[in-house]
């Protein structure tokens, strides 16, 4: 059996592992699109902080790592075409591969925004290793930098550029911070937090244009940019980083027949419409047990679940996907902050709501009947775990509803209380 994966990234190394753990004489091929070895965007931070070196966002680090497994690695390649039908694979350099399983882990890429400027010098997405070392060499202790896009993302990178000392401009187009992630009590929280940390932040603005202007004399290190806003403000930066939302990487499967909404659309078992094709990671659009939905969430824990459970299938042994975490937590130069489930609400559902902001604390609970869909929280470090386990287990709350409504704190008394008797009654109906 012949298995070939698009992406070495998380989910296609992982994919390849459990493959070789299951099916020990079956040949695997990772292909990736980038030079360097396998290695972990969620790292960059860490690197640009300077807590780790570039080996630190290495996916795996023993010397020789993929050899031993007899995983054959390509790098600097990118699938062009898929042929479902003659089961190849054609790479950029034209080269064709044969597959009998194949796994689509091609990850996302940087949107890049109609902005006149975008592509000047001295403007740069942080997406890779290559964009990391040229942000690290513009972003100097004091040079100005402006980060557009204040999503989760966004607020990462924030969290490292604050680390190198930078006089630092963040520039979000929506209403708040974080607002695909967060509320508007919580988002406007964030922001005002941001700014006690020295952070200039604008919501409700766009950049419209990006002028390359290095003044006379300007030290060679920084670019000398001028930013126009949508409020007719012009700042002056070193470095402008884009921050504006990604988008999966789907575009050579047209003609294939793979069928695609937002991402590779999957079943449960992370098969496509095509059988032997599959997908995982931030390219796949999984179905979700718990809303029902099929959905692409673009995190971690997330790409490793789905590449386990892709892997798995692809070797012969039927397994399925519990759930697509819709889960995120986020620490905001030291405001930690989490958003689970539909936390937006549904429609005909109740919430409830409980904000000390001079505390910096924030819960916002969703219902739908008597179940916890969805949730903000802002300061609720203790209540996390509690908060995972009613949104994902769809636990029934019964009294315990009106209970939250009416002290939404009590969420961990509501887990302990409700799952045992959820999971009691499961017991006594086996």
């Amino acid at each position: 059996m012949k298995h070939v994966i698009l992406g070495a990234g998380p989910a296609g190394v992982i994919a390849a592992e459990n493959i070789r753990k299951h099916a020990p004489g079956d040949d695997i091929v990772i292909v990736g699109d980038e030079t360097e070895a396998p290695y972990s965007r969620m790292a960059i931070p860490y690197l640009l902080m300077g807590n780790i070196g570039e080996e630190g966002t290495h996916l795996r680090h023993g010397a020789g790592h993929f050899d031993k497994l007899r995983i054959v690695v390509k790098r600097g390649m990118r699938a062009k075409a898929v042929d479902t039908d003659a089961r190849t694979v054609t790479l950029d350099d034209n080269s064709t591969l044969r597959f009998d399983r194949l796994l689509i882990a091609t990850g996302s890429s940087p949107a890049t925004p109609p902005i006149r400027g975008i592509h000047a010098a001295g403007v740069h997405p942080c997406w890779t290793l290559k964009d990391a070392r040229a942000i690290a060499q513009l972003a100097t202790q004091g040079a100005r930098v402006l980060l557009m896009g204040a999503g989760f993302i966004g607020c990462i990178i924030m969290e490292a550029l604050a680390a190198r000392g930078v006089q630092l401009t963040v520039v979000e187009m929506g209403d708040r911070m974080v607002p695909r992630m967060m509320g508007p009590t919580a988002g406007g929280m964030i922001r005002d937090w941001c700014e006690t940390q020295g952070v200039r932040v604008f919501t409700g603005t766009r950049v419209e244009a990006i002028e390359s202007h290095a003044p006379q004399g300007a030290q060679l290190a920084r670019s000398g940019l001028r930013v126009r806003l949508s409020d007719g403000q012009h700042l002056e930066c070193d470095l402008v980083i884009s921050a504006t939302g990604v988008k999966p990487n789907i575009g050579f499967l047209e003609g294939s027949g793979v069928r695609c909404l937002l991402g590779v659309l999957t079943d449960e078992h992370l098969q496509t419409n095509v059988p032997g094709v599959y997908a995982a990671g931030d390219c796949a659009e999984a179905f979700d047990k718990v809303s029902g939905k099929t959905i692409v969430s673009a995190i971690q824990p997330n790409a490793a679940e789905q590449a386990r459970v892709a892997a798995l299938n692809m070797v012969g042994q039927r397994a399925e996907l519990r759930g697509v975490t819709q889960i995120n937590v986020l620490d905001t130069l030291g405001l930690i902050s989490a958003s689970f489930g539909d936390w937006q609400g549904v429609p005909g559902g109740q919430h409830v709501e409980l904000t000390d902001r001079a505390a910096g604390r924030h819960l916002s609970l969703q219902f739908d009947g008597d179940r916890l869909v969805g949730c903000n929280s802002i300061g609720w470090t203790d209540h996390v775990g509690a908060m995972r386990g009613l949104v994902e287990g769809q636990v029934r709350l019964g009294a315990w509803k009106q209970r939250l409504i009416d002290d939404p704190t009590q969420l961990m008394p509501a887990y302990l209380a409700s799952a045992q008797a959820q999971e009691s009654h499961a017991l006594m109906k086996s």
